[in-house]
C-alpha cells in the first residue's frame, strides 16, 4: 500500500489521522493527549504504536468510534483506500427518541415573558412544584 509504514506498527496519532478519524494530524495528536484516544482500553500517548489486531476508540466531532486496525497507513489518503486499513466495530446509533414539537412564536411576539416561559416549561414536562406554600 502507499504510504504504508513499516509491518511493526505505527504512531497512533498518525494513524487515526490516515484513517480520516480526525481532520488534522495536530487536531489527532491533541485528542490522544486529551485522553480521547484509548487502544485495547487503556489511553493511549500520541507516539504509542499500533499493530493489526489492535482495537482503538476514539472520541470524535462525530461520536465515539471503534475501529479496528486492519492494515498500518501513516500517510492521508483517498477516503477508499483508508477504509481498506481498518474494520469499523462502532455499533450504528440508536433511533432518535421522540422529541417534543418545536415551540413557535408568532412573529411580532416579542419577547417570552416570565408567564410564557413557565407555559412552554410546564409543556414539556420540565415544571417545577412551587418551593414554599404561603
Amino acid at each position: 500500500m502507499s504510504g504504508s509504514a513499516s509491518s511493526n506498527g505505527a504512531r497512533v496519532d498518525a494513524w487515526v489521522w490516515a484513517i480520516r478519524l480526525y481532520s488534522t494530524r495536530s487536531a489527532a495528536t491533541a485528542a490522544c493527549k486529551a485522553g480521547h484516544v484509548k487502544v485495547n482500553g487503556a489511553s493511549a500517548k500520541p507516539a504509542q504504536v499500533v499493530r493489526p489486531g489492535d482495537t482503538v476508540r476514539a472520541l470524535t466531532p462525530g461520536g465515539e468510534r471503534i475501529v479496528e486496525v486492519a492494515g498500518i497507513i501513516t500517510k492521508r489518503t483517498s477516503a477508499p483506500l483508508a477504509v481498506k486499513n481498518y474494520v469499523d466495530r462502532t455499533p450504528p446509533p440508536p433511533p432518535k427518541a421522540e422529541r417534543p414539537a418545536a415551540i413557535v412564536r408568532e412573529r411580532g411576539a416579542g419577547r417570552p415573558t416570565k408567564r410564557d416561559r413557565r407555559l412552554t416549561e410546564r409543556l414539556r414536562g420540565r415544571d417545577r412544584a412551587p418551593e414554599t406554600d404561603y
